[in-house]
């Protein structure tokens, strides 16, 4: 048979439907002679329907992998289980619990309801039954429901039962919408049809009429409640497959309101109800099997009812489901960008179904809408605008030609929206959605498009809500092709906790946030810098344009300023603005970078930043771009020793770009900062204050955070008081996600090493560390450690271990085992990574330290071997610089030999590089990087 004729002939499905009818013969002939009820049969029942079932999985795990067809893979299962559940009833009824003359009251029947309701099943989901009796009970039926339950629950399956009469039914759908809605998809199984007929009928006559509005109302308040609950967008890079935001929960929420509502028995009636239009069904079919399939997935990967979609599994589903590598982007990047524009599309059906029907048929106003009704009824104008009108306190169109009129409109309707405050119309989403197509290189390029779509970027009222529409719609992503580019691009990262273009647009959200006079406390720099600057577009629309060119081979920041020159002209910008412009994206991470990983107090630092920044102007506009980053990342991302020390990076290098008339001087800080800790201990002998305060070295008054100054110096007399050479404070700062431990003891040359050990011997993950000497040979160290528990309690027990363990150490009670951290629960997370390690060796980054910096795979005990290491090869570390992107450690620590050097030699560079890169790859010798 040649190859064609092979490819030409009907591929048998690998999935075989095995009727009840099939099972129940091999049950019976599975049991032989025995006695049906005994308990060898069951036996015999119970393994021969695990072995049914186990097939059925395998053939329907076979056939996902063969076709990719998720929505036929969830209907195998549900078919699969319809038999099972089928036969072991047939069983019940026939063999085991057998009545001669059945009356009326013995009678059953099966009914599936909520998912399984659907016809559709997930490998692990629930098996959700409603067992109908009649209204007068006999034993009979409690004993055939108690077998099939029994049975299923031997199996290893979660059954979600209901035991009900009719009326009972009906009753409790009538006062529970949890109830009304598995009701609403109850699908016969077996046993006695007219029951369940009864059943449909009076629900269907009963229950439904005159109640469509509040059965919608009540969905989706309880879709807005759901979408709260899991973070409120769907660009979270470990989304939740079943309950998150444009996940399966919204499509089925879409299909029970058009079947409560338009009496639907399936999602394509949808069309013929003029719901939704050809195109539109298509895009919910192919959402739907999309869905499904990474489902499905999940469930067969993870071997459990799985629904989150977390880093360890994302890319052996991406494999699974045929995402290969591409330049620039990996393979779970591509299957994950997959699965954000699915989940937009499922975004887009739900705002155009539950718009409409919210909008014609459901909800009840609000009090001011009510109120404000009589004045709403119908069109009204809108001042300047003839082509858009107010519809019934919405924003519509004027007629169904305004785009096709004029495309521009499709930017303009934004411009209207955001300038009056008004929310859209359904009927204007529908026709901005069906229009994109009308953005083309003519509207792009039209003076006036870009001039209104400045405006939307620069208002800071509304610039986050409009852009967030304008790329929900896809209007965005059409007038701008760049930023359609990053639509639903995720970063496979433990950093970013959102995708890139959710990132850029929570970004302007936070400028915005600070031009409208938020923020302040968090924030107090920006709020300075502010009113300096000689225009605040630029940041607005360096914001929109920083990560632009993330998922490309070349570096995105150098890319990035490539698409600034080429975008600020067309929006209008001047050449001096567009350089301004392209500088901050090329730029965007290094105050970040400098700020959180080298000594700021290191006059070479600010120095060398100078040299690149080389005006206030753009060091103000980089202090506030970097600001808005950060707290765009994710949240916690942004803590506020990060914001110390972008602050302290600023002051340092401010007076060298402005011909050092710094507003304020760096002794004038430090003199501040000592008063305000001296107010703050007001209740101590004022020369105690001043014995204290001398301890300090400069430094100390410019990177630590007064309410720290504040915990040190209490921690510190309490120890000096009761005589201890060792103390340790704890300051929960839930805000941030983090929990601060100090520690005060004599300076110790594996002190480092010895806390971050004691840390990890605790599972505590390391995400910071700011390291103090005091003139009187004590050190003072602050670990920042990322939050494990949801009690405030909890987190100062654990802490309060870490102290313990500390003291212990550094007295020798206890020692750090050699495989230190190797089986935690933060180290398994990490597995799915792979990072390769660096390790850099310079002398020109500081006159009085050689600066060692170096990066990889974090994990836990990184820091304590590290540090460990540097002890071991005989040097001094002036300050560590401990930082945590994700899963990417990068840890700098200023050094010298014993005798406070800095390592001139080669060889001794190669043996400290050989020596840290070992830390990671044991025996890895790659090429040192020298400064």
């Amino acid at each position: 048979m040649t190859l064609a004729e092979v490819e030409a002939k009907p591929r048998k499905p690998l999935f075989a439907l095995k009727s009840a009818e099939t099972i129940l013969d091999e049950l019976n002939a599975a049991i032989g002679d025995q006695a049906p009820k005994s308990t060898a049969a069951r036996a015999l029942v119970l393994a021969h329907i695990r072995k049914t079932l186990a097939e059925a999985r395998e053939q329907s795990e076979a056939e996902l992998l063969a076709t990719g067809k998720g929505t036929r893979c969830a209907q195998n299962l549900s078919a699969a289980q319809d038999e099972i559940i089928t036969a072991v009833h047939m069983f019940a009824t026939r063999r085991v619990y057998t009545v001669d003359n059945p009356s009326g009251a013995e009678a059953i029947a099966l009914s599936a309801v909520g998912g399984y309701g659907r016809g559709t099943l997930a490998p692990g989901s629930d098996i959700d039954l409603l067992f109908i009796l009649p209204y007068k009970q006999t034993p009979w039926g409690e004993q055939v429901t108690e077998y099939i339950l029994y049975m299923l629950w031997d199996l290893g399956q979660k059954v979600g039962h209901a035991v009900r009469s009719v009326d009972e039914s009906l009753r409790m759908a009538k006062a529970d919408m949890t109830v009304r809605t598995a009701t609403l998809e109850a699908r016969f199984l077996t046993g006695d049809k007219a029951l369940f007929d009864q059943l449909v009928h009076r629900f269907e006559t009963e229950i439904m009429p005159r109640t469509g509005p509040e059965f919608i109302a009540a969905k989706m308040a309880e879709r807005d409640e759901r979408h709260k609950q899991m973070g409120n967008t769907r660009y979270v890079v470990e989304p939740n497959i079943k309950d998150g935001k444009g996940g399966l929960r919204d499509l089925n929420t879409l299909f029970w309101i058009g079947k409560y509502f338009y009496h639907l028995k399936t999602s394509h009636e949808l069309i013929g109800r003029g719901v939704l239009s050809a195109s539109e069904y298509r895009l919910f079919s192919r959402a739907e099997d999309f869905l499904w399939a990474v489902r499905c997935h999940l469930h067969f990967v993870t071997g459990r009812a799985e629904e989150k979609l977390t880093f360890d599994v994302q890319p052996e589903l991406a494999q699974r489901m045929g995402y290969a590598q591409r330049v620039g982007m990996l393979g779970v990047e591509r299957f994950m960008k997959r699965y954000f524009l699915v989940a937009k599309d499922v975004g887009d059906l739900t705002r155009i179904i539950c718009a409409s029907l919210e909008f014609n048929h459901a909800k009840d106003m609000d009090l001011i809408g009510r109120v404000l009704a009589p004045f709403r009824q119908g069109k009204s104008k809108i001042k300047g605008e003839s082509d858009f009108v107010l519809d019934t306190g919405r924003l519509n169109i004027a007629s169904p030609d305004v785009f096709e009129k004029d495309p521009v409109n499709l930017i303009r309707i934004f411009l209207v929206a955001g300038r009056e405050q008004l929310l859209f119309h359904p009927d204007a989403i529908k026709v901005i959605t069906r229009s994109l197509r009308l953005i083309d290189n003519r509207v792009r390029n039209d003076r006036k498009a870009n001039e209104h779509f400045l405006t939307i970027l620069t208002s800071p009222q509304s610039v986050e809500r409009i852009l967030r529409q304008m790329n929900e719609s896809g209007v965005l992503g059409k007038f701008v092709p760049d930023f359609g580019k990053i639509v639903a691009l995720m970063q496979f990262n433990m950093y970013h906790h959102y995708t890139v273009d959710e990132h850029l647009i929570r970004s302007i959200g936070v400028m915005a946030d600070i031009a409208n006079g938020g923020l302040r406390d968090q924030l107090p720099l920006t709020h300075e810098l502010l009113p300096q600057l000689n225009d605040t577009r630029l940041l607005y629309v360096a914001l929109l344009l920083h990560d632009i060119a993330k998922g490309r081979p070349e570096d995105h920041s150098t890319a990035g300023a490539k698409i600034a020159k080429k975008l600020c002209p067309r929006f209008g910008l001047s050449a001096a603005e567009t350089d301004t412009v392209a500088w901050l994206i090329e730029h965007h991470l290094l105050m970040s970078e400098i700020a959180q990983a080298r000594d700021i107090q290191d006059p070479e630092t600010a120095k060398a930043f100078a040299d690149v920044v080389q005006s206030p102007q753009r060091l103000a506009l980089l202090m506030i771009l970097t600001a808005c980053d950060i707290r765009a990342v994710g949240p916690g991302v942004w803590t506020g020793w990060k914001g110390s020390l972008l602050r302290a990076l600023y002051y340092a290098t401010e007076p060298l770009l402005s011909g050092g008339h710094s507003q304020v001087t760096q002794s004038d800080r430090i003199n501040y900062a000592r008063r305000e800790l001296a107010e703050a201990l007001h209740a101590w002998p004022a020369a105690d204050v001043d014995t204290y305060v001398a301890r300090h070295y400069d430094h100390y008054w410019l990177r630590a955070e007064p309410e720290l100054q504040v915990e040190h110096a209490r921690m510190i007399r309490h120890a000096d008081m009761a005589g201890d050479a060792f103390a340790g404070s704890i300051r929960i700062k839930a805000f941030e996600g983090i929990t601060e431990v100090s520690f005060y003891t004599p300076d110790h040359p594996r002190l480092l090493s010895l806390i971050a050990g004691a840390c990890t011997m605790q599972d505590a993950s390391i995400i910071g560390a700011q390291i103090f000497s005091t003139r009187d040979g004590h050190a003072i160290d602050t670990f920042r450690l990322r939050r494990s528990f949801t009690s405030d309690e909890d987190e100062k027990v654990r802490a309060t271990r870490i102290i313990d363990t500390v003291k212990n150490l550094l007295q020798g009670k206890r020692t750090i085992l050699i495989d230190l951290g190797k089986e935690s629960r933060h180290n398994k997370r990490l597995k799915p990574f792979a990072l390769p390690a660096q390790v850099s060796v310079s002398n020109a980054l500081s006159e009085k330290f050689t600066v060692i910096e170096v990066s990889g795979l974090d994990r836990m005990g990184l820091l304590h071997s590290l540090t460990h290491q540097i002890a071991d090869l005989n040097l001094t570390i002036g300050s560590a610089h401990i930082g945590t992107y994700g899963e990417k450690a990068v840890d700098v620590f200023y050094v010298t030999d014993l005798t406070g050097q800095k390592i001139m030699a080669k060889p001794r560079q190669r043996k400290i590089h050989d020596a840290l890169m070992g830390v990671f790859h044991p025996g890895a010798a790659t090429k040192v990087v020298n400064g």
